[in-house]
């Protein structure tokens, strides 16, 4: 079971059991009790899905809380109408594979922060005199979107490929599109029935790609099982890069007036250098969605996002990824209006990778390349392992993963540079594993 502030997830009936679901849920409710004890509670598509509602919603009825739910709904959805309530619940695994699940926390609006999930851990449960009261519910999010859209961009209407995965999404994203004004064709679009896997990010989505380049659409958009991560598919067919995701939602962003924004340190240069070339401010965070957000709200950000995932998040709108709101703002934008802001990723090339070591030298390795870096780089940040920046086109990035025994390794530079900087940070990182290994057998 892994146990972090993105949620708590594990192997359905292995090392995630509906007693574990209950415990959790039963300790997080302790942190409703103290204000507003209401909560809203949707999950996933997953077949384990209905069998831990139950136990979460039996569990917060236990503690009292007040309980909305949604039954299927996306993360982002469940985000937006956790706004009303002191806190809320997501059932869902997001993109891991169809037999994991588990519990995606949400207290005012956001997700938790490690001092929250500290409480959540040591929390007591206790079962009140007075049950709680559950509520079949519904979401305002599509009409939410609609006025978000009407009021700050002129839409341009286009046919649109969809592809929810058989996820949660399913009949939101349709009627989106729908209330958008845009025509659409959808595969993969009813609950639990899907023919390719639970993350999009990973699959080579031809099906889509098909649909799109077949009937001349405009774009695709494919989603992961609970909806906040989306990839795009352009009008050949293509699979854009997570990072030309986020750069095509930043773009309307500004088209909207947003100036400031906050990405993780992962995120490609060439949104660095639009946002600066569209009159922008851009400042970075640690990687992870937890840090993007905490960075926004202590700037006043106007939007952001992660790179490497394609992240969207507009935290007026909504504090997490939010793959429907960005899939409706990079459909907004005019082809051309695309193409102009896609040319400034065009001459960078990004390449990530992960290196498996002990959990017990990760932060030994990182230490150990500060030096060697800082030699070959004009400026180092030591914020979330250790970020090189080499020139204005080239930065190399290791850090340590929070939850797995991995180094992740991330390079950007022009195409012709990446590789070559690629083989030579790994080859460092290998290095000096092996070196105090050896130590450590001696």
């Amino acid at each position: 079971m892994k146990v972090s502030i993105s949620g708590i997830r594990g192997r359905y009936g292995n090392d995630l059991l509906p007693t574990d679901v209950s415990k959790f849920t039963r300790s997080f409710a302790a942190s409703l009790i103290r204000s507003n004890n209401s909560c809203v509670v949707s999950r996933d598509t997953r077949p384990s899905g209905q069998t831990l509602a139950y136990a979460t919603l039996t569990s917060l009825l236990e503690e009292g809380i007040q309980v909305y739910y949604l039954d299927i709904a996306p993360t982002p959805i469940t985000f937006r109408e956790a706004r009303k309530h002191k806190g809320g619940i997501m059932i869902t695994a997001s993109h891991n594979p169809l037999d994991w699940n588990g519990l995606k926390f949400i207290l005012n609006g956001r997700g938790i922060s490690e001092k929250d999930l500290e409480d959540i851990l040591a929390g007591k449960e206790r079962s009140s005199s007075n049950p709680g009261t559950v509520f079949r519910t519904t979401s305002s999010y599509v009409d939410d979107v609609l006025h978000y859209m009407q009021n700050k961009n002129h839409f341009h209407k286009k046919k649109i490929g969809l592809d929810p995965g058989g996820g949660a999404s399913c009949r939101y994203v349709n009627m989106l599109f729908h209330e958008l004004g845009n025509g659409y064709l959808a595969i993969n679009d009813a609950y639990g029935t899907s023919s390719r896997g639970t993350d999009p990010t990973v699959e080579n989505l031809h099906e889509l790609g098909s649909l799109v380049t077949d009937n001349k659409l405009s774009l695709g958009f494919a989603f992961d099982l609970d909806g906040d991560r989306v990839v795009v598919v352009d009008r050949y067919g293509r699979k854009m890069e997570p990072d030309a995701t986020l750069l095509l939602c930043v773009g309307a962003a500004i088209e909207q007036g947003a100036r400031k924004f906050v990405v993780s340190l992962d995120t490609s240069l060439a949104l660095e250098k639009f946002i600066k070339h569209s009159g922008g401010e851009i400042v970075y965070s640690k990687v992870g969605e937890a840090n993007v957000v905490d960075k926004m709200v202590e700037i006043g950000a106007d939007a952001g996002g992660e790179g490497s995932s394609a992240g969207y998040i507009s935290p007026n709108f909504n504090m997490c990824r939010d793959g429907l709101l960005a899939s409706a703002l990079i459909s907004s934008l005019e082809e051309e209006k695309q193409d102009e802001y896609l040319h400034f990723i065009r001459t960078y090339k990004q390449q990530r990778s992960k290196v498996y070591v002990p959990n017990s030298v990760k932060f030994k390795i990182i230490n150990e390349l500060v030096e060697p870096l800082r030699k070959i780089s004009t400026e180092t940040i030591l914020d979330d392992g250790i970020k090189a920046l080499l020139d204005e086109d080239s930065w190399i990035l290791v850090r340590p993963s929070n939850t797995e025994d991995i180094l992740r390794i991330s390079v950007e530079s022009t195409i012709d540079k990446t590789q070559d900087l690629f083989e030579f940070v790994k080859a460092k990182v290998l290095t000096i594993n092996e070196r105090i290994k050896g130590a450590a057998d001696n």
